[in-house]
């Protein structure tokens, strides 16, 4: 659980200790609260660190006038500020509204639950504000394509077309609590990216930092992503803004149902097909599945991919985009003259996609010397045992504590020596300022967006060889639309099937992107992008322009 940093400016001890006890009564949320008493002390706070809220009282000793707001808001920038008064300065307090403060609490007539809520309200509508499409996934993913529309000479109107998402939806999304009358409002996404080649496709993300922004970036590299693979999807994603390991079981059902309803008249299996993501799984899916089939009076289980395999889920869909990262990163290593066998592996991050490429390129015969994940890294030079920390996870749901290795961080994971590094965690996690210090040979991307522009630079010009994510990662996508077949036409494959089809798609892919990488001596990134743009472009100059 990720721990809300408020600063709190109180001229009252007594006060400020009710705000803290207030604060630390609530179950699902950590806040870590640091408290100043005048507004020099205050703006001193705000030059040396970054807040997630303020909480304001207006009236300061060395400050008792209404300049307060006024100035605490030039240093705090674009952090949201709640104003506390006491009952007589509500005047004050109204002003400082008008002037942009989110709202204010009287003090000593707020309850807990109402000081937790202003805060957390605050914080979405400063995102909302401030931070939609201004998202460094959402720069890097226009970036990425800029450079290669440039290389490859693209024409400026289609250029202008596929930088911003074709359809976006947001929505303000009420659900019910385990307490029935406290309803918590947050915010859900859906982005369509392209529409031209048929329905689009793309998960479903619950993260506290979801936004518009985040969303659209995931959205266009699954346009590439399904391009590259030449399935017949456009790019899409979806999400909510809230963390879900703050939710009861109940919680997530009710929440996912109501996301599904608000967004039922976007997605369909002829439409727009969501999957699981980060912080949703198959049962998500199944709601998913139910809310839609409810509203249409029937069983539609082509309107999700990743659901249980009881309701038309497909064999191999769980571990498809680990063993998407192994089929790539057994090619790329024949490509540079690596033996899997003995190599040296180190994967960041070890939920689903990180576990199960560390698992399949160790049975590969790999020798899987790191992992790592939120809590902490793991390093054993001779090799950790896969089984150990598997069964570690299972008990204790993180890698800290696990006895059989020694721990390391997450960035110094990334720049110790292997032969094969496997990124499969965050986004911009390899960048200008540790690409330098990476010491592998050969880097497979399992998350998405996890290596900056600066580093992809960098890395080129030391002679690592990336593959990227919008090829590595696509083994998930890929099993998605077997599952979508397969629900269309009612008919269920084998598991050997699947991993068959999806390794021919896989190899052919990585193929094509190395040829057209070695043709136009270009980064593996930027040849994937050649592969996926031209794809949507041809498509997309076929069908029109619609008047």
């Amino acid at each position: 659980m990720k721990s809300i940093r408020v600063l709190q400016v109180e001229s009252s001890d007594e006060q400020a200790r009710q705000t803290i006890e207030l604060l630390e009564r609530v179950p699902d949320v950590r806040f870590e609260i640091q408290t100043c008493q005048t507004l020099s002390a205050c703006e001193a706070k705000l030059a040396a660190e970054k807040f997630d809220a303020v909480l304001l009282d207006l009236s300061l000793p060395d400050s008792p006038g209404p300049t307060t707001y006024a100035r605490v808001r030039a240093m705090a920038g674009v952090t949201p500020i709640i104003a506390l008064v006491e009952l007589p300065e509500t005047e004050l307090a109204i002003d400082a509204v008008e002037a942009g403060a989110h709202r204010y609490l009287v003090k000593g007539r707020f309850k807990d639950i109402e000081l937790v809520r202003s805060v957390r309200s605050s914080m979405k509508n400063a995102r909302l504000k401030f931070a939609e499409f201004d998202s460094p996934m959402f720069h890097l993913a226009q970036h990425q394509f800029l450079k290669a529309a440039q290389i490859m000479g693209l024409e400026d109107n289609l250029r202008e077309r596929l930088m911003w998402p074709q359809r976006t939806l947001v929505v303000a999304l009420p659900f019910r609590r385990d307490k029935y009358d406290e309803v918590e409002t947050v915010f859900g996404y859906r982005v369509q990216h392209v529409l031209s080649q048929g329905p689009t496709k793309g998960g479903i993300r619950y993260h506290e930092e979801v936004d518009l922004g985040e969303t659209s970036a995931l959205a266009m590299w699954m346009t590439w992503k399904c391009a590259v693979m030449h399935l017949p999807y456009g790019g899409a994603k979806g999400g909510v803004a809230i963390d879900p390991s703050t939710l009861s079981r109940g919680e997530m059902e009710r929440l996912t149902r109501r996301y599904t309803a608000e967004i039922f008249h976007m997605i369909g299996p002829d439409k727009d097909i969501p999957a699981p993501d980060m912080g949703t799984d198959e049962q998500v899916m199944a709601w998913v599945m139910d809310t839609y089939s409810q509203q249409v009076g029937y069983a539609v289980p082509a309107v999700v991919t990743g659901k249980p395999v009881v309701l038309g889920g497909s064999l191999g869909r769980r571990e498809a985009t680990g063993r998407g990262v192994t089929y790539v990163t057994q090619l790329a290593a024949q490509h540079l003259g690596i033996s899997l066998r003995g190599a040296s592996v180190i994967v960041q991050g070890f939920g689903n996609v990180g576990s199960n490429s560390a698992r399949l390129l160790a049975e590969q015969g790999a020798k899987v010397i790191g992992v790592s994940d939120l809590s902490t890294g793991l390093y054993n030079p001779r090799g950790l045992d896969l089984n150990a920390v598997q069964r570690h996870v299972a008990e204790n749901h993180h890698l800290v504590g696990f006895t059989g290795a020694e721990a390391v961080t997450n960035q110094q994971m990334l720049e110790l020596p292997c032969d094969v590094l496997v990124p499969a965690a965050l986004q911009n996690q390899i960048t200008g300022a540790n690409a330098e210090r990476v010491q592998c040979k050969l880097i497979v991307e399992g998350a998405n967006g996890p290596t900056t522009l600066e580093a992809d630079e960098i890395l080129n010009r030391r002679g690592i060889l990336v593959v990227p994510d919008i090829l590595a990662n696509a083994g998930g996508v890929t099993v998605s639309y077997f599952e979508w077949v397969q629900d269309t036409q009612n008919f269920s494959w084998t598991l050997d099937e699947i991993n068959s089809r999806l390794q021919q798609i896989m190899t052919d892919a990585f193929h094509r992107t190395l040829q057209r990488s070695l043709t136009e001596k270009i980064d593996m990134r930027t040849a994937a992008l050649f592969e996926g743009i031209n794809r949507v472009v041809e498509a997309t100059l076929l069908r029109g322009l619609y008047p």
